[in-house]
């Protein structure tokens, strides 16, 4: 049969800036070692996999500064080898105790793929995982986009040099690490208004990936709704969520991860262990959590202590039942679009990374399962990035995308609420400032470049749509607190320091320490920019 329809993969690879220097552990840095050991080092084996076999392939990944600069990060990447030589050690006792026992399989595979993880980060990679993405990438397979600079919430921001800085620092940190231009973004938690894309348009940033109701309410509507990307008045294209290929995944009902066969995230050795046997491998205050080993299945909803062992080969069959499934249904989808659009359609099917592999440990096999099916056993459904597709389809209908964003509602208010709304009248105060420090500045140097460099660090960090997040989910909400608080009382402090002419080197030499991401940042991202046409824009049929 001939094409019926393209599918693009799109990942959402992020963590909060997380690095404390002055501790010798921190509980939160954890975050960032559980999803490079069930996420982004999973998901680079995949690859591996799919290149040796000569698969086609193609997934669009976004990659955040702030990950990027953690991966990049010599004392997180120390710290992470020893999570995970402790974590090893851990398997490689349970795979023994657990001989003879039904738990044996899932304590075999989990000592294997983590003695296979430490060889390929210590041995192979050296510790450098961004170069090994940054290869996919360079051969084809791979699209990495960008994001803000901190995954800060664009749309609440007071000021446009804000707004900017957010996109144009990000662009500067994609090049440092990737050695190219970034060709497309995904906006920080998908939020737009009109005018983002301008901005985009002034960093030659060819598309972003929208909420699904950005397009179906937009003005004037989207005639293929979200099944083709539109392109707005700055010539940025917009691709929005399909909501079929997301209920397929994300629903509690229906979704693949929920099947019985697959692992259960909330049974973990952290709690099953006698204290004794757990104990050297919890953090320093000996509070037991989660390690991320994990022997037992979903079985069903049951209570945690009725759960059944978990069976790495039913899992795996699973996933590749449910991968073929995702295809059926997305051939069909396609097939009925064509007809009733007079179009081929474009399915975008964006995602969080970390849902693969950290929430659903069995997420990366279902993706390779599903690029080899899409490559090898059908010809209806060709898969593909934003950039690729840009270059096949060059017309595309104009409009301006409604304000919105993805969370809960889809209107920003995950992010603004009356938990977290104290938050935005000092981020605006900073901004503010920050623009005032430039305009007062323009060429500085010495201690006071490195001074306003940091300020703008720290309105960066403060910035990030994490600690809102986080707060309204109540969560780690003293953390989140205390990173906001932190960031914009440093900001403040460099502030009054800089204009009252005090300037002190060892403290600000000591946030340098401290806040150290954007080693590249330049204080002037906050001064006004000049408009230029998008090199990357596309033709416009209205």
């Amino acid at each position: 049969m001939s094409l019926q329809g393209y599918l693009s993969i799109v990942l959402h690879a992020h963590l909060p800036f997380i690095r404390h220097p002055e501790y010798p552990d921190f509980l939160e840095e954890d975050w960032l070692f559980e999803a490079m050991t069930e996420t982004y080092i999973p998901l680079l084996r995949m690859m591996r996999r799919l290149t040796d076999d000569n698969i086609r392939w193609r997934l669009t990944m976004s990659m955040t500064p702030p990950l990027c600069e953690m991966l990049s990060d010599p004392l997180l990447q120390e710290r992470y080898a020893r999570h995970l030589d402790k974590l090893e050690e851990l398997a490689q006792k349970q795979k023994i105790a657990k001989q003879g026992t039904p738990f044996h399989d899932a304590a075999a595979s989990a000592a294997y793929e983590l003695s296979e993880t430490k060889r390929l980060f210590n041995e192979e990679w050296h510790r450098q995982i961004v170069p090994v993405f940054k290869q996919f990438q360079d051969e084809g397979s791979l699209e990495i986009i960008t994001c803000g600079a901190t995954h800060g919430f664009l749309p609440l921001m007071a000021t446009d040099e804000a707004r900017r800085a957010q996109i144009s620092i990000a662009v500067a940190n994609y090049k440092k690490h990737f050695g190219r231009a970034p060709r497309g973004i995904w906006l920080p938690e998908c939020a737009f208004v009109p005018g983002i894309d301008a901005i985009l348009a002034e960093n030659n940033i060819h598309f972003f990936i929208l909420e699904s109701h950005g397009l179906t309410q937009s003005n004037p509507p989207a005639r293929y709704g979200t099944f083709r990307p539109v392109v707005t008045s700055s010539g940025v294209a917009a691709f929005a969520r399909d909501l079929e290929s997301s209920r397929q995944v994300w629903s509690a009902e229906i979704g693949y991860p929920g099947h019985p066969d697959y692992r259960e995230f909330y049974r973990d050795l952290g709690y099953d262990l006698p204290y004794a046997e757990v104990k050297p491998y919890l953090h320093s205050d000996g509070i037991r959590r989660n390690t991320g080993l994990k022997f037992h299945r979903i079985t069903g909803k049951l209570p945690l202590d009725r759960k059944e062992p978990y069976v790495p080969r039913w899992a795996a069959d699973r996933a590749a039942e449910h991968a073929g499934n995702f295809l059926f249904n997305r051939q069909a989808q396609c097939r009925y679009l064509k007809e009733v659009l007079g179009t081929t359609p474009h399915i975008t099917a964006p995602y969080d990374a970390e849902l693969y592999g950290h929430w659903w440990y069995e997420g990366p096999q279902f993706l390779e399962m599903l690029m080899r099916k899409s490559a090898c056993d059908q010809d209806e459904i060709q898969m593909i990035t934003p950039s690729e597709y840009l270059e096949i389809e060059t017309v595309h209908q104009e409009v301006t995308p409604c304000l919105s964003s993805w969370g809960a509602n889809g209107f920003f208010e995950v992010w603004l609420n009356d938990g977290n709304d104290w938050i935005y009248p000092h981020l605006h105060c900073a901004e503010e400032h920050m623009v005032e420090l430039t305009r007062r500045f323009p060429d500085a140097d010495g201690l006071l470049k490195r001074a306003l460099n940091q300020a703008a660090r720290e309105l960066l960090l403060a910035q990030a749509s994490d600690w809102a997040f986080i707060i309204t989910t109540n969560t780690s909400v003293e953390y989140a607190e205390k990173r906001t608080r932190d960031h914009i009382s440093r900001f403040n402090g460099i502030y009054q320091q800089i204009v009252e002419n005090r300037l002190e080197p060892e403290w600000i030499a000591e946030l340098e320490w401290k806040d150290s991401i954007f080693q590249e940042i330049d204080y002037h991202a906050y001064a006004p920019v000049n408009h230029e046409p998008n090199a990357g824009a596309v033709y416009i049929s209205k």
